[in-house]
């Protein structure tokens, strides 16, 4: 069975505010590149047969993906269409605001100079329809917004599931495909 791995990037101060990042370039804290080191090993020491690294350009998560090869000596490669969704005017704001969180159920919603939902999961679903047909589970490196994308790629939601959907920093996850 085939598989690809995600891992959202390390934490960033904007994290610990809680505000959304988007593709505001913010970098990681001290704590950030613990977390990042910290999957490294985990990924030296176990047996999931990833094979390369992609990530974002943002330097949140390429700096993690730098981390987790520097501790797996696995390949890294920049991939442009992991960079995080554009937020637009929500971008710096509480990641729990009302209006952000209605603007997330609109599918087609630009976010006022952003990009919508529809428009990034045009770019995400190819590279995983593209990942598929590769030797070897790659780790995909990126952001919140990337995750609920890949998410319902593999698993079908609601547009709330979809909204709500989130993981940690650096959290590890494995996606089979059919």
């Amino acid at each position: 069975m085939r598989a690809v791995y995600f891992t959202r990037h390390g934490e960033t101060v904007w994290n610990v505010e809680n505000k959304i990042c988007g593709v505001t370039d913010i970098p990681l804290t001290d704590r950030g590149r613990e977390q990042a080191r910290a999957l490294g090993r985990q990924l030296a020491a176990g047996d999931a047969g990833i094979t390369r690294i992609l990530c974002s350009p943002l330097v949140r998560a390429r700096e993690t993906a730098e981390l987790i090869a520097a501790e797996t000596g696995l390949p890294l490669a920049v991939e442009p269409r992991l960079r995080e969704q554009a937020f637009g005017r929500y971008e710096g704001t509480p990641r729990n605001g009302a209006a952000f969180a209605l603007a997330k159920l609109h599918f087609a919603d630009r976010f006022g100079g952003g990009e919508s939902m529809l428009q990034l999961a045009g770019r995400i679903y190819p590279l995983l329809d593209e990942l598929r047909g590769q030797d070897g589970p790659a780790l995909l490196v990126a952001h919140n917004g990337i995750a609920r994308v890949v998410q319902s790629y593999f698993t079908e939601m609601t547009n709330e599931e979809y909204a709500l959907f989130g993981i940690p920093n650096c959290a590890l996850v494995r996606y089979d495909y059919p």
